[in-house]
């Protein structure tokens, strides 16, 4: 004899609904798309797809699964939805319980992997850095249309940004970007040494510069064959902190500089002011994209006289021929201004 609930769902279909019967005391009753196709799932779960969309599943851990849409590989992987043992493609990240999926090992540009997860890794290293230093307010130097400033509220940062770009195409793309942040302040200016004027080479996309490019900068970059100039306005550092900083009760600075080559000029025009900030950020360069700028061991001597310490380095750019490092993205802290450990009881 049947029971009400199977009377009930031979009935449903007069009704314009769709049911797909999953065994014993289960059911899945639908408006339109079905009946689903049912497989077994890993740990005892049933897989509903929409018929001839085969569902592929990728053991990630013992209690973690990818689904991915796939068509049958000829296994029958595909069409019983069991899960596999985790592949070359899924690797552990040490003891952090953190997963690196690759979606396909044996074509992937090792290059291109390195450098984009270097920029993530960059990216949360110094979100957490804000975090331990109590950084209220980051100076963003060389924003061009705010890239820098968005990864920074993506990772979690809320406080106030202020973000310096001179070129007038380029910052009117970056205030569209701050417009609706309220705690995101953005100038139309350079920084340096002095407060001045100069020219600026620009049309080279993200990589607008005040020094002509090097040598090795002509071979590496085509864009570097012709440029426009535009005039524009630099001030010192120290001078726009307190403007910047204007309505925070307790000010907690870092700096991050990207300017081409000439992120030591921006430090210098910060003066005795420099010991203010809790951290920093430069781009270092190992090979010379410019003429005139300064190698990473002459950067990195400034900054450690004035206190800073290395707590990161990650790479920018690399050589696809030979995998030098071009350049890094150094990430210092100064860990005097470190907040006090809790007293042990």
């Amino acid at each position: 004899m049947q029971t009400l609930y199977r009377r009930l769902l031979r009935f449903m279909p007069r009704l314009g609904l769709q049911v797909t019967d999953l065994g014993p005391g289960a059911a899945v009753v639908s408006r339109r798309g079905g009946p689903y196709e049912v497989t077994d799932g890993p740990a005892g779960t049933k897989l509903l797809s929409r018929p001839g969309r085969r569902l592929r599943v990728t053991g990630l851990d013992k209690d973690t699964w990818l689904l991915r849409r796939a068509e049958d590989d000829g296994t029958g992987a595909a069409a019983r939805g069991k899960p596999g043992p985790a592949t070359k493609g899924v690797v552990p990240l040490g003891d952090t319980g953190a997963l690196l999926l690759i979606e396909d090992p044996e074509g992937l540009d090792e290059r291109k992997m390195q450098l984009s997860a270097a920029e993530y890794l960059c990216v949360q290293h110094v979100t957490a850095m804000l975090g331990l230093y109590g950084v209220n307010c980051v100076f963003d130097v060389g924003a061009n249309t705010g890239q820098y400033a968005k990864r920074l509220r993506r990772a979690g940062y809320t406080g106030r940004i202020v973000s310096f770009e001179p070129t007038s195409e380029t910052f009117a793309r970056l205030s569209k970007a701050a417009e609706k942040d309220p705690e995101w302040r953005v100038y139309q200016c350079g920084l340096g040494r002095e407060e001045t004027t100069a020219e600026i080479h620009k049309s080279w996309l993200t990589m607008n510069s005040l020094l002509p490019p090097s040598d090795y900068g002509k071979g590496r970059y085509s864009r570097f064959a012709k440029s426009d100039t535009e005039e524009i306005r630099i001030r010192r550092l120290d001078e726009v902190m307190d403007e910047a900083m204007e309505g925070l009760a307790d000010p907690v600075p870092y700096l991050k500089m990207d300017t081409q080559g000439y992120d030591l000029e921006v430090f210098a025009g910060a003066g005795k002011r420099a010991g203010e900030f809790a951290g920093m950020q430069s781009e270092v360069a190992c090979l010379r994209l410019y003429e005139g700028s300064p190698t990473m061991g002459e950067s990195v001597a400034v900054y450690e006289a004035e206190g800073f310490g290395i707590t990161g380095m990650y790479p920018v750019t690399r050589e696809a021929t030979t995998g030098r490092v071009i350049e890094f993205d150094c990430v210092m802290m100064r860990a005097e201004a470190a907040p006090e450990p809790p007293a042990k009881p």
